[in-house]
């Protein structure tokens, strides 16, 4: 597995960049992440939603889809594009240091 090194931060990631291992994630990691997809600042809107992400994988094992989102966050899929643009999923899971969720291309 590929280690990266940012910041001083180091973590282990798989092919596509998305973390291996969630503990090595934090939030000012986070922060500078953001910045590298494209997400000048994190607005507590963001972080309702990446805390969502951590939480839900932490009970289920999974990382939560835009539908989960939708239906046990409550949170507007809408809302969630415009937050997170392009391609909000796979942004929020490698901002909140999560794999990549199932299904997504």
């Amino acid at each position: 597995m590929p280690i990266n090194t940012i910041d001083g931060y180091t973590f282990t990631v798989n092919d596509e960049g998305f973390f291996t291992n969630r503990e090595e994630w934090s939030e000012p990691l986070a922060e500078i992440l953001a910045g590298l997809v494209g997400i000048d600042d994190l607005t507590e809107a963001h972080w309702a939603a990446l805390r969502f992400m951590r939480d839900d994988q932490a009970k289920t094992g999974m990382t939560p889809t835009l539908r989960r989102m939708q239906t046990q966050g409550k949170f507007d899929v809408k809302e969630l594009f415009t937050l997170f643009p392009g391609k909000p999923a796979k942004k929020m899971s490698y901002l909140a240091g999560l794999p990549k969720p199932v299904g997504c291309v």
